[in-house]
Parts: structure tokens; C-alpha cells; sequence
């Protein structure tokens, strides 16, 4: 017995043995956009990061909190860091670097780090009480290296750090005692420059501080312009840092008149506006060694915009007017650079890239702009000038669009796009790709038609369709190549088409920006449209509560927190309906529910509230909501005339102390290939299969224990609950739920059984199996019925829910693990894998149902029974094999939710997973069985047939020879 058992561990195990992925998949089954966010405007810059090389590297610090190298040539990340992990805002942060130093400054809210240029290593982490609200380099010190000056808001008022280049070691600080608001730090050759807001809220002046570079004290202190001019942050328009003679810049709340003192002075000077200003911005150079020269940028109300080049006396501190830019029509960019003490401005039309030296008007080089198709407008752009003769010169310009991409230009050319605009995603769903509207019109008539009509109506599409057969019979040939040397036919662009197998499904993908993507994941991802669903204010963010793809129509509704919702066509993205936000009252949440109407996606109010709703949009089941107060609640909804008003059914409650952190629901589409699990003695266990149950997680903060509890959403009953202590409340908890099982992730303690004396502490998997009955071959008190309720037990109504067995069993796992769910195949033939990302290693990780397999024994090796059932010993702890790692050897970042779609093919689940990143793959928990792999030898197998046809045509004529020889030989 014991030797037949090992081919049943083996098969067992297969599962485990398939998910490797091939080499030869990488970029063919799996897409990757590895993304940084949107970069900011005072945090994005060219940096040569070794003194003795030519090349520079683009640097940025997005507003997603993501600090990253990307190599400009090419356009692919050199490395890249996470620096909102620990803080509780993303926009925002503070990027500097050295001139000539192979390192680089980042300060994002009390922290402060310093990174290798070429490697992205960490050479120094500091943290401080205080939350960082400037960043600087000190180019020139009295040491051999560069020092970082730090401005922070502690204890609500300013102080400024001076910090070791090396080490992050403070050399000085300075406070304030004045609770001031502080707004930057800025030094020349010198002094050190700590400005801050001072006075009264809504009528302030700016303050400077003028501090001893060596020793952190204060030299003088000047009050810049009267009180009132300045109402607040906002108005200070730019801080110069690092040059010769620093300026600050501020504007009055009209947006006539323009403010500019150089740091140290007290005399101020006063430039007019354009009538019609409607932004201003301030371009000056970061070296000690440029040119006191700046650039005014204006924007005007028609969309149009102009500039002025002031230039600085170093002697006298007075600011003239050196030239100024023409007034052009369309929105557009400048940026500066700087070579030595040559200070270049770059302009950046819709049309134009221009090159101007801050000496003079004179344009030094003009390209067009060649961007293609491409139609998007710049709102901020870093550039880098090389001189390559007296002459001549060559630029590059990076550029921040306002359809939030990010584009390279090199003298006008179109170097390369990055979409960044797509990181920073807040909901995506599958939708298939929608037939064509002629012929779904064409079906409709045909089938309202009578049946000689609908006949002769079906010929004529027919014969209309063969113009297409041409076309079609010129691609068999590459279709056939390309079959059988394994290689991908080139898709035309934003051509969609559905294929065989199922893969080709587009994703919805929308972001925290208010912008909507539409991928084509069975293409590797590319990118068929995308649009700008609301504009936003500065520093808003989408919320949305609700994406749905109705496949009957071709259509996507979104739903917001703030109660706008739009409604697009899949294929095209073009808008059906839509509502801006705070057009409608607020939206907590929304769930796909079936009407008589069909269904469609409910809008839920806060508190669970859904009001009155039309007769014919009335939900058909009952609907659960999350009340306040941690409360679950009910719904069914009641006709009553023309409208339905919603009947609270049943309210659950949780025990006092307890709040509501985490409900799972079974998936919309969860296939039940068999309902009850065959054991290796042959009986059944049978599944407890009951479609309306809800998991719910409660936290008790003050005893530190979660408390999982299994609700039917029909009567409100508790199924089944379970508590676990020493549960960390700062971390986070995961459920998920599929088929008749359901796993909870969180940091707790856990006892080992084996000995209770120990314990383990760590991210914890909880499974537990729900069956009809403790026994085997027992379908518990329904029996065999065909029917049940929730309310009314078949055997008697008086004594309660038939509750389901539970087995339960935890495991420990190595890494914190989030973003939970389950793969979906079509038939639910396959077994299932729980999909999570680990934060830690930025992987996607595919755990097989047989590891988390909660009857598995422990303390024993299991049985031959046991093992032909695919049954392993029980470990408390389990180690992240690399084969389970569905991202391989790829860097996915920052991935808040994981969704899955089955195709037609039972074997394959489409997975996408969005967050920071974008990733999509085709997983396979039991290997191909009905589809052919792309190692699959098809030249060989061809080759076969070929070379026995040929055997059968050349025998036989000598077989049938034989055959007559034989018989005259008789």
C-alpha cells in the first residue's frame, strides 16, 4: 500500500511543480507598466550621477511619493524607492542634488534620506520629530563636502538642521521662537536663508533669517514687504536656493503685480502683470556659478502665455528687466538650465521647442515639435542643454502633459512616452470586448422577424460579408507561419477583436486623477484609449465606490464617493452619460444588483441608506449594506406605487468594543465543478454551498483580538464564528472568500499545537472548510432536499439555521501579504490558487488550495488514504518557494488590489493587478491540460506527418506489389 500511495503524492504535488514560469513567457503571457507616478514640478531634474561620465540620469519624486531613476535614453527605470510607506500623504516631498556628486537628497515627512545616484542604495536615513517642509544642498562649506540644509515645522514653529553629507549627522540647528509658519531655506556662498510666513492668518509679511553657514547662528534678521501682501503659502510664488543672489517671489491675490526681493536685502521690486494672468511661475538656475539671471512664466486666461528674463545686480541687488518672450496663443513650458555659468531657458509651445540664452532675446536653436499623432499640451519640463559647436546646440526636454503623461523630446523628436498617468489606480474591472453594434442590430431583426424573412435577411449579410473574405485569405498565410513557428501575428493598432480561447478582454482601469484606461490584456497590455473622466481641483483625489461592466450593452458605469457617476462605451470610451461629482448626494458604496429592469449598479448613501428608488429598478435580493457604527444591515426593497422603498430585514451587531474591519463576499462568478469533496476511502464530504453567506472581521483594539464571523445575508444569522488573540490592531486584515471556503490574513500570535508552550508571531492564514456535516456521506439535516430557506428550515422551521461544519486550520506565513483573491476559471474544474502581493519583495505571489488544505494532519504522516486524497503533513509555517511567484523576477510596486476573469479555456484564470504599478499574466493552477503550450513542437509534429505521408506514398506501390506476387505465387 505504502508504494501505491507515492504515485498519489506525486500527482498530488504536480501542482506545485507547474508554476514556474517560462523564460520564453516572460512578456508574452505577463505585461508590466512599471510606473513612478506623475513627476512633480520642483522635484524632476537632469543629474550627471558620476563626475567623470557624460550621461545623465532622469530623476523625479512623483506625487505618488515614488523616487526614481530613468534612464533618458531609453526611457527604463534604473531603480526606484517607496518613500510614502510610512508617511500618511503622497503628493508633496523634497528631491536635491549635489552638482558633481554621485548622491542625491530625498525628504518626505519627518524623514530624510540620502541615495546612491547610480544604485539607488541608501547611504543615510535620518528621523525627526519634526515634519520636513524644505530641502537644500550646500553646494560650497568650509568642509570637502556638501552638507543638506533642512527646514522643519516642530512643535509649531520653524527650525532649520544643518546634516552631514556623509552620514546625515546634525552639524547645527537653529529655532525659532516665534510660531511663524516656515516656507523654505535658501543659501548662496555665505549665509543661509530660512524664510516663514509672519503675522496674523490671511495678512502676513515674509520674515528671513539670516544664519551663519558655520555655527547655525543668527546673523539678522529682515522684514520683506507690509503686512497684508502675502495671504498665505500659496501666494509665494518661488524661493530661489544655491545661487549667487537667491530671490524670493510673491504675487498679490489679483494677479496684477509681481514682488521680488533677493534674500538678505530689504528692498523689494515691483514688475506688473498681463491684464489677464491667470498663473505665474518663477524659472531660475540651482548653481553658485550661474548667472543671477530669472524667467517670469505668465499664463493668461485665453489659454496663452509670455514670459519675462529679469536680471540680478550682484553689486547693488537691484532686479531689471533684461527682455521679454512674446505673448503666443496655446498653453506652454519653460525650463531652465545651466552650463557653468551660462543659464539656457527652453520654451516648450504646442508646436515649438526653442532655445534661448538668459543674456539675450536671440534664439540660440528652434526644432518643431514632432510628436506624431500624439495630441497633449506641457504643463512642466526639465530640460538639458548641450553646446555642440559655437553655434550649435542640442536639447532635451522632458515634459509633464495634462494628460498626465510623461514625454522626452530631443531637439523636437519624439524620444519616448511614459503613460505615468495610469499608476495611482483606484478600481478596474474585466469587460469583454463588444460585438459589433451592425450586427447586434441585424440579430435583433432577424429575430423579430418571421422566419422566411429572417432567412433571406441572414443570405444577404452573408453575401455582404464575403468583401471581407480577400482580407482575410491574404492573412492566412502569416496566421499559419506564425501558428506554427510560435510567434505573435502584429495587432493594428486600436483593432479589437475577440479570439477563441478568451483572452482577449479589455480592463478598466481608473485612477485617483480622474482619468480612465482601457487595456487590452490578450495584446500584452496595450493601451487601446484613455480619457479624462472629471477635471479635479488641485490636491482632490477620485474616490471611486463602484466600477461595473455591463456585457449587454458594452457599457462601464463608475460611481464616486462624492455621488458623480459616468457611464462609456467599452471599445471607444465614449461617453454616454455622465454627472460630476457633488452633483449628487454622497455614495458610500454600490453592489451589482438584478431588477426587473436587469441589473445594474446600486448606489449606496451614507449610513447604508439607498432611499427611494423606481419600481422597475427594485432589487430582487437582498441587499447588504455597512451601517454605522460597524453595523451590517439587511435590505429589501418594497413596492409602493410607481417607487421602492428599502425594509430593513435583519441588523447585525457587534459585541461591544468590536468594529467592522474587513467583509468578503464570494466572487460574482464562482463555478462549483462538484459539491461534495471525494476522500481516499471513497465516501464524501459534502460541501456546504449556501450562495447567500458574507464573511465579516471584527478587531477589539483594547483586548487585541479579531473575531471572523459567517452571516447568511438572507436571515442575518451567524453560520458559524471563530476568535483569535494577540492580533496586532496597527496592521491590516485581508478575508477572502470562493467555493465553500474562506481565509483571513492578519499579524497575530499563534500557539503551536504540537507544543502549547510556544508561540510564533507573524502574518497568519486562517482557513477554515465549510461542510453539510462532521460525517462523511452525510448531507446534514436538509438531506437531500431540492430546496431550503434561510428563514425556514426544510426539517423544522422551529429549530434554527442549519449551520455547516466548519474546519479550520492557520499557517505562518514568511511576509506580510495583502491584496487578497481567488483565480476563476469557467467550469471551476481547476483548483483554485489564493493570489496575494507581498509588499516586502513587491511580488505577487500564487499559493495553491492544496497548501492551504485545512484537514491536512498534524503531528503525523498522513495515511495512504490520505495521501492518495492529495494530502500533506501539516507545517505551521510556509516558506514563499519562488516558483509560486507569478511576477517572477519583476519589481511590481505598490499594487492595492488584485482582480481575476475566467476565459474559455477551463485550464486558464486572467489575472491584473493595479496600484502604483499595472500587471496582468494568464495563470494556470492545473497546468494546461486543454490547450497547447508555446514550447509545443509544432515543426516536429508537421514534420511527422509530412514524413509519413511521404512513407505511405513511397510503400505503397511496393506493398501492392508484394501483394499481386503473393498471390500469383499461390
Amino acid at each position: 500500500m505504502r508504494l501505491l500511495s507515492l504515485p498519489s503524492v506525486l500527482l498530488a504535488a504536480l501542482p506545485l511543480a507547474v508554476q514556474a514560469v517560462y523564460r520564453d513567457e516572460v512578456g508574452h503571457l505577463d505585461y508590466h507598466y512599471e510606473l513612478l507616478g506623475v513627476p512633480q514640478r520642483e522635484t524632476t531634474f537632469f543629474h550627471r550621477p558620476r563626475r567623470e561620465d557624460k550621461a545623465s540620469l532622469l530623476y523625479t519624486l512623483s506625487d505618488l511619493g515614488v523616487l526614481g531613476a530613468v534612464n533618458p535614453s531609453t526611457s527604463a527605470v534604473v531603480w526606484r524607492q517607496l518613500l510614502a510607506e510610512n508617511t500618511t500623504t503622497t503628493e508633496g516631498g523634497f528631491l536635491r542634488a549635489g552638482e558633481g556628486e554621485g548622491w542625491i537628497c530625498s525628504a518626505k515627512g519627518h524623514s530624510v534620506h540620502a541615495w546612491d545616484a547610480v544604485t539607488g542604495r541608501n547611504r543615510f536615513w535620518m528621523d525627526f520629530t519634526g515634519e520636513v517642509k524644505d530641502l537644500e544642498i550646500m553646494e560650497m562649506t568650509e568642509k570637502e563636502r556638501k552638507d543638506v540644509l533642512v527646514l522643519f515645522e516642530e512643535n509649531g514653529v520653524p527650525l532649520v538642521r544643518r546634516l552631514n553629507g556623509d552620514d546625515g549627522s546634525v552639524v547645527w540647528e537653529y529655532q525659532e521662537t516665534s510660531r511663524d509658519i516656515p516656507l523654505q531655506v535658501s543659501t548662496n556662498v555665505e549665509k543661509v536663508f530660512a524664510i516663514s510666513l509672519h503675522g496674523a492668518p490671511g495678512s502676513y509679511s515674509l520674515k528671513v533669517s539670516v544664519l551663519d553657514t558655520l555655527t547655525g547662528q543668527r546673523l539678522d534678521e529682515v522684514l520683506v514687504g507690509t503686512k497684508g501682501e502675502v495671504n498665505g503659502e500659496n501666494d509665494v510664488t518661488f524661493v530661489g536656493a544655491n545661487s549667487a543672489a537667491p530671490v524670493v517671489a510673491w504675487t498679490d491675490e489679483s494677479l496684477t503685480k509681481i514682488t521680488i526681493n533677493v534674500l538678505g536685502t530689504k528692498s523689494v521690486s515691483i514688475f506688473g502683470l498681463p491684464a489677464d494672468t491667470v498663473g505665474v511661475e518663477v524659472h531660475a538656475p540651482h548653481l553658485v556659478q550661474s548667472l543671477p539671471h530669472f524667467l517670469v512664466h505668465s499664463r493668461t486666461a485665453n489659454l496663452g502665455h509670455k514670459a519675462d528674463v529679469y536680471h540680478v545686480d550682484l553689486q547693488t541687488g537691484a532686479i531689471v528687466k533684461a527682455y521679454e518672450l512674446p505673448h503666443l496663443p496655446g498653453r506652454g513650458a519653460f525650463s531652465t538650465s545651466s552650463v557653468g555659468a551660462n543659464v539656457f531657458f527652453s520654451r516648450i509651445t504646442a508646436d515649438e521647442l526653442i532655445l534661448m540664452s538668459s543674456v539675450s532675446h536671440g534664439v540660440l536653436g528652434r526644432w518643431p515639435l514632432k510628436t506624431g499623432a500624439y495630441d497633449a499640451h506641457a504643463l512642466h519640463a526639465v530640460s538639458e542643454v548641450v553646446k555642440k559647436s559655437a553655434d550649435e546646440y542640442a536639447v532635451r526636454a522632458a515634459l509633464v502633459t495634462d494628460a498626465d503623461d510623461w514625454f522626452l523630446v530631443r531637439n523636437g523628436d519624439l524620444a519616448w512616452i511614459r503613460p505615468e498617468g495610469m499608476s495611482g489606480a483606484v478600481a478596474a474591472t474585466f469587460a469583454e470586448i463588444p460585438k459589433s453594434e451592425e450586427l447586434a442590430k441585424s440579430l435583433e431583426q432577424e429575430a423579430h422577424s418571421n422566419p422566411l424573412t429572417a432567412y433571406m435577411h441572414r443570405v444577404n449579410r452573408h453575401l455582404n460579408d464575403l468583401q471581407h473574405l480577400p482580407a482575410y485569405l491574404s492573412t492566412i498565410p502569416q496566421r499559419l507561419i506564425s501558428s506554427i513557428l510560435g510567434t505573435d501575428i502584429a495587432v493594428k493598432d486600436h483593432y479589437l477583436a475577440r479570439d477563441s480561447f478568451g483572452f482577449h478582454k479589455l480592463v478598466i482601469l481608473a485612477t485617483r486623477r480622474g482619468r480612465i484606461y482601457a487595456l487590452d490584456v490578450g495584446a500584452t497590455g496595450r493601451m487601446i484609449w484613455n480619457k479624462k473622466a472629471f477635471k479635479l481641483a488641485a490636491g482632490d483625489s477620485w474616490d471611486v465606490t463602484g466600477i461595473w461592466a455591463d456585457e449587454s450593452t458594452g457599457q462601464v458605469t463608475i460611481q464616486d464617493l462624492k455621488g458623480g457617476y459616468i457611464i462609456f462605451k467599452t471599445d471607444t470610451g465614449k461617453t454616454v452619460e455622465s454627472m460630476p461629482p457633488n452633483s449628487w448626494p454622497a455614495v458610500q458604496s454600490t453592489a451589482v444588483v438584478d431588477s426587473p429592469s436587469g441589473p445594474w449598479l446600486l448606489p449606496i448613501g451614507p449610513g447604508g441608506v439607498v432611499g427611494r428608488i423606481p419600481a422597475a429598478w427594485a432589487p430582487k435580493q437582498t441587499v447588504v449594506v455597512h451601517g454605522s457604527d460597524s453595523v451590517i444591515k439587511g435590505l429589501d426593497f418594497v413596492v409602493e406605487g410607481e417607487d421602492a422603498v428599502e425594509v430593513t430585514t435583519w441588523v447585525f451587531t457587534p459585541p461591544k468594543g468590536q468594529r467592522v474591519v474587513n467583509v468578503a463576499t464570494r466572487p460574482s462568478h464562482d463555478a462549483i465543478a462538484s459539491i461534495g469533496r471525494v476522500l481516499g476511502d471513497r465516501t464524501v464530504k459534502y460541501k456546504y454551498l449556501n450562495p447567500n453567506t458574507v464573511v465579516l472581521a471584527a478587531l477589539d483594539e483594547s483586548t487585541s483580538t479579531l473575531t471572523v464571523y459567517l452571516l447568511d445575508t438572507v436571515s442575518g444569522e451567524i453560520l458559524s464564528s471563530a476568535t483569535h488573540e494577540g492580533v496586532d490592531p496597527t496592521k491590516d486584515v485581508e478575508c477572502v472568500m470562493a467555493e465553500n471556503w474562506f481565509l483571513c490574513s492578519f499579524f497575530g500570535q499563534y500557539t503551536l499545537k504540537s507544543n502549547p508552550e510556544q508561540s510564533l508571531k507573524g502574518y497568519q492564514l486562517v482557513v477554515s472548510d465549510l461542510y453539510e456535516s462532521d460525517e462523511a456521506n452525510d448531507r446534514g439535516p436538509l438531506g437531500d432536499s431540492a430546496n431550503f430557506s434561510s428563514t425556514k428550515p426544510v426539517d423544522d422551521p422551529t429549530a434554527g439555521p442549519v449551520l455547516p461544519s466548519a474546519v479550520s486550520q492557520t499557517f505562518i506565513l514568511s511576509s506580510p501579504i495583502s491584496a487578497l483573491q481567488v483565480t476563476q476559471t469557467r467550469q471551476g474544474i481547476s483548483t483554485r490558487q489564493v493570489l496575494g502581493y507581498l509588499p516586502g519583495v513587491h511580488s505577487i505571489v500564487g499559493l495553491p488550495r492544496a497548501l492551504l488544505e485545512p484537514r491536512r494532519p498534524a503531528g503525523r504522516d498522513p495515511t495512504p488514504a490520505e495521501a492518495e486524497e492529495g494530502l500533506m503533513k501539516y507545517h505551521p509555517a510556509i516558506e514563499i518557494d519562488p516558483k509560486l511567484v507569478i511576477t517572477h523576477e519583476r519589481d511590481v510596486l505598490g499594487i492595492k488590489k488584485i482582480i481575476t476573469s475566467p476565459v474559455v479555456v477551463e485550464s486558464t484564470s486572467l489575472v491584473f493587478a493595479f496600484g502604483i504599478d499595472v500587471f496582468g499574466t494568464r495563470v494556470a493552477p492545473s497546468f494546461l491540460f486543454d490547450i497547447l503550450g508555446k514550447g509545443f513542437n509544432k515543426l516536429s509534429l508537421l514534420g511527422t506527418v509530412v514524413g509519413l505521408g511521404a512513407g505511405v506514398l513511397a510503400l505503397g506501390p511496393m506493398v501492392r506489389k508484394k501483394q499481386i506476387n503473393a498471390l500469383w505465387q499461390s
